[in-house]
């Protein structure tokens, strides 16, 4: 049974939870929970992480912690029982430990370590915390620490400040504005602070004493390792100073032993001393720790002789020195002693012993040796700051250890109160001995004794140095040989007080003899008083002291004998008459010097002091003596403090006329010494004197008199440094008055209080008087005045002792009542002022409600004043803030509702005009404060106090006014960011205080300026200001975290929708005016309804409804909504706002409105174009801000302008657009594209002179001017982009309109650029890109690529598996399809990607060009790609029964043209393609298409030749023949002939006879044109290629006789063949389309570039064995096998249904080979290297599209469709072929071998071996149906018959036996071979097929070829099997070259296009299609 808890409340979890039981609630450890009901061990609740998710877990998985309970039941809250400390480290912790994680995440490695370190800290503190054994001390000085670190942690995470007061977060209800400001500035200083953590006590003292911090130095003696004296020593250790030469500080004494150690034992560890009350100042000076060691020991180290072994002398051995200044960088910042090694050096001359520190620190080398080794003292030094209890509360470690205090000598900076001293430092200084007749010097020791008045010795009064005990007498260190010695030896003599006087010193001097017995022998002694006969001690001086002679037997029992004797020359004068007969008598000769140093708290060396105290003795001298305190030392004075009052005030009470003046001003001199930082401790001195020991009972009269005497003088004195000194001691002043009337009040009962009081009014006259006079003529005055103004708030408390709240405040709002108002008095006076009434709102006294109500109007009417005049603004802030302060913690009171009333009246308007004033000069600090006065003043108003303010206009302009100022005030507020982001806290609370403000203020605006007075300005004003409002960042719940959010909504709400309903029933309440706002405020509006906070825009969006019904009203439409909405929502949604669900909710909302009315259909139509453009800017913004590639972002720029232009027709928004497009396009040097882009606007402009505003980055110009600018750059980009011919057009335009201006100097340069264009055009070198269809399918895709297809032009280079690669890449989430088909519903609307791509082939439109045969390549190269809008796709099937003899009689051609939206390229690289259509190619017209291409490539070669346009290398012509007559001979044309001559054929298609003839010409012409190929050959040919020359006329001849049965006009052959031939059977004439500009080409550009020609025509006749086309071998000089003739034997015919001979492979084969092998995955690794190499060829693009032109490389170097089908193999199996008849052939593998063909061809090449190919299974990509190769590209040859000379010849070396090579005698040296060969066992379904090179390809390449052949996208690739053009096939007229690029020709539908060939434009001499043409008819007419 569950019960709810009473104790368990609140736990920890201990382990982490999985929750595996139903209802069990996942835990992970650390997470804190909340429990509800526990039962048998479960506990039921949920995590404080979310609490939403009730559970269960385990009881003993929690650790139960005390919690406080509220509002117990349902909504409970529980608290745990912790420091608040401690909650708030656990929360910011767990906050951390996400985002700390990030920071790995974002590489912020430095940051993730420091956080690491710092959460580590917080932890260990807080678990110090808990433990609770910490002292309240420790537990103050964790706290700091913990809540440094928060804050530290916070800021560099950008999180908030959070404000706290003494480590608590303060609660911001709690306290007013003001404060929670300062508390946010403390906080943040605070954390600026963290990291130096030096002087922190300064401030933590304040400015108000400004306490020096003292210094202390901790030292501690570790070892003295160098100790190998192998005696007892002394080590004194003290501090020096180097430029005053002089021991700053006591010595500490350290003794050891022998050895080195303590000679102690308890000393062990313990040898340690604190040199304290180093001030500021002392460590700035250039200070030293000087070690002095001292020996205990015989005389001389070395001499054992040198006195007997039972004597030890104090003799000195060395010095060690380390500068402090040196050390403290490496110390101040440590929390530990730091080591250090102090070498000891030892003294060279005894006699310099006194200054050896001084030679080692100036290293004056000669006087002291440097030790032998490093070794010496080891001491750790640790510096300490703070006063002493501090550093022994926070180091008690150190004073456990029994350190040694060792003191400054003299008192430091600050004395302290009760620290009672009285040491007398003596320094032995010199001597100066007789010899007494010896030879050598004496070695001289004194011995002191201190001693009493009656003769007895004081013992333990003598202080060798701190650490050791006090002693009875000193021994000073001997000097070897010294009658003159100088020690320097300072020694303390702590003598009681008590002893002092009469106390004497004695100092006796011996001689210490090193002879055997080493005896001390007495001569002589000397001795010194502590104190004078006048009671003054001994001066602080050097005193030269009478030394007097005596030996061993002098007695000095009675000491009398000497004490009468003068013990100095001061002495000596003080007493004359000394009688001579002494027994002691004075060595003149000899002298002794000491010096002393007084540091005591009860003695003085002062006479006047003395004087004072002892007054009486001198009645006639008072006077003088009380006017010579001035001059006594604040030492001496703060020492007698008490003494020295009492003295006074009994002067004073003895003769109060006589003295009370000079009494009064020795008061103040006192008063105004304790003000001095250096005694400001002794107040408290004072204060007790005055309430414990002062006696003074009738001293107030005399004071008060004295005081009104000086204030009175103050207006005649000129010098009034005395009344200003009076004015500064007023506090103390009146403490003794109020404290002495108090006195005389109990000692009388009361008597005299009228008096009294008449006194204190009389003195406030006068203060008032002071104040009121003008003191602009004087300065001394302003003086006087700032001195009494200064002093004045201190009297406060003392007054209240006497007189009641109320009296004392009267007395002070006269006084500052006095003062003259700001206008008269200068500046410095205006702040003294100020800071007197601050001081004032500080005091006690203002925190009396009866006295505020007294002292307010006055303090408010001089902040008035200040605040109109815009001085001393932050001074002013500060009394505020203190005012508000004290307010709101006493606003339970009722008085405050009255003086929150009076600040409203005076300072409201004020404030605000003030505010204004800062916001517009950016005074930030000062806004800051002002800003927090103004939130604390409205935050205290109540609704009365609002009631009041509004009633309290006169006219409604004056309300008008306030309202203006303060909605400007709150939008500057959210505008400027007056407090820093991370304040939310403040930020927070004034949205609050803001948003109530106007929920007070609305309705008056309502009321006042709605009807008749309506006030466009101010409505306005009040909605832009909540507009701002409900868009601050500060209240986007939505970006913070869930935490931060829900405290947020618990104190505040969601204050967004506070305001919008607000703002909403504002905008109702406006009626008929809303048309004012309309379309002003529809931007503003639709920011707000784009909060993304649902009930916001719940109510928000209707309002657009309103307004488009208003404005319907007005107009009869809605024109200026609709334009202004979509111009804002334009730049709102790319700002970042908005979202799908927003769109979705505007067009619900506001179509369910608008069903109501009458403009139903505008207002519907409007809507669906709003959200249909939300649409595009939501995909524009997603691609924008993404990571999307430039494609994405290019295709959304084009989709949404074109939106702009077509449907909502915004030509502004469209131009932004285009340039937006242009951008993109320079970016992605896309640079016609950016062209095109730009021409769109220079469109929309006209050549006229009609001023255009500036706009974008135009500036105003005349639209000419602009539209010529744009010119000129659309013409450079048209150059960048190398589209000449597009420029060019535009040159002319611009030219014109030069000329009409006659602006020649342009003309001409315009001119000129067009000459260059042409130029360009003939002389550089372009590419032609392939062109892809691109199919985008699923819901996934934006909204713009959803269910369309689309053609893209390819990059330079790029080919079809570049492409597949690039687009996937941009889509990693898309699927490619593998098939060509339409995408069924399915794939549709499925949530998925779909990407299907493949290859295809333009259709030029200008067809008129490429049919002129004068034209030269490079320029029909152009035609054939550019301006294209159709494209063609050709898919290979058979019809009906296939055909197992030869198959090319029921193999169709499937022919897809897309026709695009719009031309490529244009304004895009993409076009969606408008419709498709589709149509069907017959075997028969594939066949015409084939033969025609071939022979119009040949044609061009042949007379290239015959007019010497290929100079001097005739290897191209070779090889093309050698393909041709080869590959005929190998059975090429024979499939034809079989398949469409033979009776039942012809019999069957009795409508095809036309075509049958057509065919029969077209073949006859073939062999027309081979019979004067050879001529020319033969004419050319080199004598050593003369055999290839005889073996192409045989192989010529025989295939003319194989063809004579079927065609008998062959046999009338041009004799240059006849008789040569050897007609050998089955031979076919292979066409292979190659324009003669390909060849050149490839000639001239190495076999780089006929790899890859291989384009395998969609349909070519093929034997069997081309169903292994796949394998595509490119010889490299290992296999050299193939002659030139292989080449072409990898040709994949353009044509799409190629001659082939018998042996014809299925059709699927089509697409089981790739394009091209370069580059792809199943080229072997050791032919890799030629890839690459390939990749580094020029860019030659003017090959034909055909596939198999040997230039149509791809930018791998492979042939575009082998690639395409490479890239199916790599993408993954798919089904060969979508047609089920066609038979499985997709298993052809290409291996790519390069032959270089640097070798020359002269040499015979060995037979060609059979070859079998690797084969890998070709996962047919679909080849892009665009692909400009046919369906059949050389990938299949299975239907491409030849996939490279477009007649496939079947030679046998493909099964195994090598066919005869042609010998090599030809040098081609930039002529790849390429062979395709296919060698799979004759037992495989398809036969090899094997591509002869010496096909006239070659020749083709060099021409453009019209269609490139596509490779199937299913598996097939789909041939032309379009009709033949309908050009006749006449020798003389050349074809078009992109025809015969396109594999399935597209002549005869399409108007007869052709498709343009795709070629590397090259230079040409000659090569021109006429010429051609000429060179034609002339070799005919020759022959």
């Amino acid at each position: 049974m569950w019960t709810p808890t009473e104790e368990e409340k609140y736990g920890v979890v201990i382990c982490s939870f999985r929750g595996p039981v139903p209802q069990g609630l996942i835990l992970e450890l650390g997470e804190t929970v909340q429990i509800l009901e526990k039962c048998e061990g479960w506990y039921r609740g949920v995590s404080i992480k979310k609490p939403n998710v009730k559970g269960i877990f385990p009881a003993n998985y929690i650790h139960l912690k005390k919690a406080v309970v509220s509002n117990r039941g349902q909504y409970e809250t529980v608290v745990p029982l912790e420091d608040s400390v401690i909650t708030e480290v656990t929360a910011t912790l767990q906050e951390w430990a996400v985002l700390w994680k990030q920071l790995y995440v974002k590489h912020k490695i430095d940051l993730f370590y420091k956080l690491r370190h710092v959460m580590n800290e917080l932890i260990d503190l807080r678990r110090q915390l808990l433990s609770g054994h910490l002292t309240q001390d420790q537990v103050r000085e964790v706290k700091r620490h913990l809540t440094v670190r928060l804050d530290w942690g916070n800021e560099h995470l950008g999180l908030d400040l959070v404000p706290r007061k003494d480590f608590e977060v303060v609660d911001s209800d709690q306290i007013s504005v003001s404060d929670l400001y300062k508390m946010h500035l403390s906080s943040r200083h605070s954390v600026q602070q963290s990291t130096s953590q030096v002087d922190t006590i300064r401030s933590r003292h304040g400015e108000a004493c400004r306490l020096p911090v003292p210094h202390h130095f901790f030292l501690s003696l570790k070892s003295f390792t160098y100790n190998t004296i192998g005696e007892d020593a002394d080590v004194f250790f003290f501090l020096y100073d180097v430029r005053e030469g002089k021991q700053i500080s006591e010595r500490f004494m350290v003794r050891l032993n022998k050895n080195g150690g303590p000679k102690n034992p308890e000393k062990i560890d313990r040898m340690c001393a604190l040199f304290t009350d180093l001030s500021s100042k002392d460590m700035k000076k250039d200070l030293y720790i000087v070690a002095h060691v001292i020996r205990l020991g015989r005389m001389l180290l070395n001499d054992s002789r040198k006195g007997p072994s039972h004597l030890h002398y104090r003799r000195p051995y060395g010095c060690a020195v380390l500068s402090i200044m040196d050390v403290i960088p490496s110390i101040s910042e440590l929390k530990e002693e730091k080591d250090f090694v102090l070498k000891v050096y030892t003294c060279n001359n005894e006699n310099e012993w006194y200054q050896i520190h001084e030679n080692i620190i100036r290293k004056s080398s000669t006087k002291y040796t440097a030790p032998s080794s490093n070794y010496g003292l080891i001491v750790s030094l640790q510096l300490l700051r703070g006063e002493m209890e501090q550093v022994r509360r926070e180091y008690p470690m150190i004073f456990n250890r029994g350190v040694a205090v060792t003191r400054k000598i003299g008192f430091p900076d600050v004395i302290m109160p009760g620290d009672i001293r009285n040491d007398l430092y003596l320094t032995l200084e010199k001597g100066d001995f007789e010899r007494g007749g010896k030879s050598v010097q004496k070695n001289i020791e004194v011995t002191m004794y201190v001693l009493y008045a009656d003769g007895e010795f004081l013992k333990d009064c003598i202080s060798l140095g701190s650490g050791e005990s006090s002693r009875s007498l000193y021994h000073s260190f001997v000097l070897y040989h010294s009658n003159s010695p100088r020690w320097g030896e300072v020694i303390k003599l702590p003598i009681p007080i008590d002893r002092f006087r009469g106390s004497h010193l004695r100092f006796e001097f011996r001689h210490c003899s090193t002879k055997d017995k080493g005896e001390k022998k007495l001569f002589g002694f000397a001795f010194t008083p502590l104190m004078r006969d006048d009671g003054t001690t001994l001066s602080d001086d050097i005193h030269e002291l009478y030394v007097y002679k005596c030996d061993e037997n002098s007695t000095f029992n009675n000491h009398a004998l000497y004490l009468g004797l003068p013990c100095c020359k001061e002495d000596y004068n003080g007493c004359p008459n000394i009688p001579s007969s002494l027994i002691f008598q004075r060595s003149t000769k000899e002298s002794f010097s000491v010096s002393t140093q007084l540091s005591s708290t009860k003695l003085t060396q002062n006479v006047d002091l003395l004087a004072l105290l002892k007054w009486k003795a001198y009645p006639d001298r008072v006077m003088d003596i009380l006017g010579r305190l001035r001059h006594v030392s604040g030492e001496e004075i703060v020492k007698f403090l008490q003494d020295i009052l009492d003295t006074l005030f009994v002067i004073l009470d003895d003769n109060t006329e006589k003295y009370g003046l000079l009494v009064f001003q020795s008061l103040v001199f006192i008063i105004n010494l304790l003000r001095d930082s250096k005694y400001f401790h002794f107040r408290p001195v004072m204060d007790t004197y005055i309430q414990k020991h002062f006696a003074g009972a009738l001293a107030y009269k005399e004071l008060i008199r004295c005081l009104k005497w000086y204030m009175d003088r103050s207006a005649e004195l000129i010098r009034q440094d005395h009344i200003q000194e009076a004015m500064r001691a007023l506090e103390y002043l009146f403490k003794f008055i109020v404290q002495s009337r108090i006195l005389y009040s109990r000692a009388t009962c009361g008597m005299e209080e009228e008096q009294f009081r008449a006194s204190i009014q009389e003195l406030f006259q006068s203060i008032r008087f002071v104040l009121s006079l003008d003191s602009r003529s004087s300065e001394t005055l302003i003086f006087t005045q700032a001195a009494l103004l200064n002093s004045f708030p201190a009297i406060f408390d003392e007054l209240l002792q006497m007189f009641t709240v109320q009296e004392v405040a009267e007395f002070v709002r006269g006084t500052l009542g006095s003062m003259p108002s700001t206008v008269h008095i200068g500046q410095s006076m205006d702040v003294v002022k100020l800071q007197s009434i601050a001081r004032t709102v500080d005091s006690r006294l203002f925190s009396f409600s009866e006295s505020r109500r007294i002292l307010l109007p006055v303090v408010l009417h001089h902040i008035h004043l200040h605040l109109r005049q815009q001085k001393e603004l932050l001074i002013c802030s500060g009394i505020l803030s203190s005012i508000f302060s004290i307010i709101k913690t006493s606003s339970l009171e009722t008085d405050v509702i009255e003086e929150v009333e009076m600040m409203v009246e005076s300072l409201l308007d004020v404030l605000l005009q003030t505010l204004l004033t800062i916001m517009s000069k950016s005074q930030s600090q000062e806004a800051g404060e002002y800003v927090s006065c103004l939130l604390s003043l409205l935050r205290q108003m109540s609704d009365t106090h609002f009631q009041h303010l509004l009633e309290n206009f006169q006219s409604k302009d004056e309300l008008k006014e306030f309202l203006l100022k303060i909605f400007c005030v709150f939008r500057n507020l959210m505008k400027m960011s007056v407090f820093p982001r991370d304040w939310m806290v403040m930020r927070l609370l004034t949205s609050n205080i803001i948003v109530t403000t106007v929920q007070y203020l609305s309705p008056a605006l309502h009321k006042n300026f709605t009807e008749t007075d309506f006030d466009f300005k101010v409505w306005n004003s009040y909605f832009s200001l909540s507009v701002l409002f409900i868009n601050q960042p500060s209240l986007q719940l939505e970006t913070v975290t869930p935490v931060k959010r829900k405290k947020i909504l618990d104190k505040y709400g969601d204050m967004r929708i506070m305001m919008a309903y607000e703002l909403f029933s504002m905008w109702q309440n406006l009626g008929e005016h809303k048309i004012h706002f309309i379309p002003g405020m529809i931007g503003p509006f639709l920011g707000v309804t784009l909060v993304p906070q649902p009930e916001v825009r719940n109510i928000m969006i209707p309002i657009f409804h309103d307004m488009m019904d208003w404005e319907q009203r007005k107009n009869g439409n809605f024109k200026q909504v609709e334009a202004e909405l979509i111009d804002k929502l334009d730049s709102l949604v790319s700002e970042g706002k908005g979202d799908e669900n927003y769109r979705e909710l505007f067009s619900l909302l506001l179509l369910e409105k608008i069903e109501q009315e009458t403009w139903r259909e505008t207002g519907i139509s409007f809507v669906t174009s709003v959200t249909r453009l939300m649409e595009r800017l939501l995909d524009y913004r997603d691609c924008m801000k993404g990571d999307e590639t430039e494609n994405k972002k290019i295709g959304c720029t084009v989709n949404l302008m074109n939106f702009y232009k077509s449907e909502i027709n915004k030509e502004e928004m469209y131009i932004r657009y285009i340039h937006k497009l242009c951008d993109m396009h320079l970016q992605a040097e896309n640079y016609t594209e950016a062209a095109f882009t730009l021409l769109l606007y220079c469109e929309l402009l006209q050549w006229e002179d009609r001023p255009l505003r500036d706009f974008l980055h135009y500036p105003s110009q005349t639209e000419w001017q602009r539209k010529e600018a744009l010119s000129r750059k659309i013409i450079h980009y048209f150059n960048k982009g190398k589209s000449w011919e597009f420029g060019i057009p535009l040159c002319r335009e611009l030219a014109i309109q030069y000329e009409s201006l006659y602006d020649y100097q342009s003309l001409s340069w315009i001119r000129k650029m067009e000459a260059t264009y042409y130029d360009n055009i003939m002389e550089q070198q372009r590419l032609e890109p392939e062109f892809f269809r691109v199919g985008f399918y699923g819901r996934k895709f934006p909204f713009f690529l959803r269910n369309k297809e689309y053609v893209c032009r390819g990059h330079d280079y790029e080919r079809l598996e570049a492409f597949q690669q690039r687009m996937l890449s941009e889509f990693p989430q898309a699927i490619a399809m593998q098939h060509p088909n339409h995408p069924d519903d399915n794939i549709l609307q499925c949530d998925a990607q779909y990407l299907q791509i493949y290859a295809v082939t333009p259709i030029p439109d200008n067809i008129d060009v490429l049919q002129m045969d004068r034209v030269p390549d490079r320029i029909k190269s152009f035609y054939r790609v550019n301006n294209i809008r159709k494209f063609r796709y050709d898919r290979p099937f058979h019809k009906g029964p296939k055909d197992k003899e030869n198959e090319f009689k029921s193999l169709w051609i499937e022919r897809t043209t897309l026709i695009l939206t719009h031309s490529l390229p244009g304004i895009s690289r993409w076009f969606e393609v408008e419709r498709r259509e589709l149509v069907e190619v017959s075997p028969l017209e594939n066949a015409i298409q084939v033969v025609e291409n071939k022979n119009q490539e040949l044609r061009t070669l042949i007379s290239q030749y015959q007019h010497k346009q290929m100079h001097g290398n005739i290897n191209l012509l070779s090889m093309c023949l050698n393909g041709v007559i080869d590959a005929a001979v190998n059975g090429g044309i024979a499939r034809y002939q079989e398949a469409f001559f033979d009776r039942e054929y012809i019999t069957t298609h009795p409508g095809d006879a036309e075509k049958i003839t057509q065919l029969k010409e077209l073949m006859h012409e073939q062999v027309h044109i081979l019979g004067v190929g050879l001529a020319v050959h033969e004419k050319f040919v080199h004598p050593e290629m003369r055999p290839l020359h005889k073996k192409l006329i045989d192989q010529f001849q025989m295939m003319r006789s194989s063809l004579y049965h079927e065609l008998p006009a062959l046999d009338k052959l041009s004799p240059a063949c006849s008789g040569t031939s050897t007609p050998r059977s089955s031979m076919l004439i292979s066409h292979s389309p190659m324009s003669p500009e390909s060849i050149k080409l490839v000639h001239r550009h190495s076999l780089l570039n006929m790899l890859g020609t291989v384009r395998h025509s969609s349909s070519s006749l093929s034997s069997h064995t081309s169903s292994e086309t796949g394998n595509l071998v490119i010889l490299t000089d290992s296999s050299i096998g193939e002659t030139a003739e292989d080449m072409y034997h990898m040709q994949a015919s353009p044509s799409t249904s190629s001659l082939s001979s018998t042996h014809s492979a299925p059709s699927q084969m089509i697409n089981s080979a790739p394009p091209s092998t370069r580059g792809s995955p199943s080229l072997p690794d050791k032919y890799r290297h030629n890839r690459d190499l390939m990749m580094l060829l020029p860019t030659h693009r003017d090959r034909p599209s055909s596939a198999m032109y040997p230039a149509a490389i791809t930018e791998n170097g492979q042939h575009q469709n082998f690639q395409r089908a490479l890239l199916q193999q790599v993408i993954g199996p798919c089904k060969p072929c979508s047609d089920p008849n066609l038979s499985v052939a997709e298993k052809g593998h290409y291996s790519l071998h390069f032959d270089a063909f640097h070798h020359h061809l002269n040499d015979v090449p060995p037979a060609l071996p059979a070859r079998t190919l690797r084969k890998s299974p070709l996962h047919p990509i679909p080849a892009s149906p665009t692909s400009p190769q046919s369906g059949l590209d050389g990938s299949n040859s299975t239907l491409s018959g030849s996939a490279s000379s477009g007649v496939s010849s079947l030679s046998e070396s493909n099964f195994g036996h090598s066919s005869e090579p042609p010998p090599r005698t030809d040098t081609m040296d930039s002529v790849p071979s390429q062979a395709w060969n296919t060698d799979e066992d004759l037992e495989t379904p398809y036969l090899p097929v094997r591509y002869s090179l010496s096909e006239p390809d070659v020749l083709e390449t060099l021409k453009s070829q019209p269609c490139r052949s596509h490779s199937a996208p299913s598996g097939v690739i789909p041939q032309d099997t379009m009709d033949p053009p309908a050009l006749p096939p006449k020798p003389y007229h050349s074809r078009l070259p992109n025809i015969e690029n396109e594999e399935g020709m597209m002549k005869e539908e399409e108007e007869k296009h052709r498709a343009l060939h795709r070629k590397i434009s090259q230079p040409i001499g000659g090569a021109k299609e006429e010429q051609a043409r000429v060179a034609w008819e002339h070799g005919i007419s020759e022959q």
